[in-house]
């Protein structure tokens, strides 16, 4: 599965928290296998709208929408505990 390019303002955040080594790592992981033990993979709610997240770091979580074309796209990348 292929991740689609990150949008700008996704982009800068990662670059702002220094995070790019980290999600180029776990992007690498996601598009390989999806259910990697390191992703920690969820499915959100509502289920049936295929929208997941997965783990950057302990604290980030990519949110992602997969299409039915087997593409995702990340919509937000936030903080897991706030």
């Amino acid at each position: 599965m292929e991740i689609k390019l990150l949008r700008k303002d996704l982009r800068d955040l990662l670059k702002k928290y220094s995070l790019e080594k980290k999600f180029a790592k776990q992007k690498d992981f996601f598009e390989r296998n999806p259910h990697h033990p390191s992703l920690h993979t969820e499915k959100l709610e509502p289920k049936n709208l295929s929208i997941y997240s997965f783990r950057i770091d302990r604290r980030w979580r990519a949110v992602l929408i997969v299409t039915k074309d087997n593409e995702a796209e990340i919509i937000d990348i936030n903080s897991h505990y706030r």
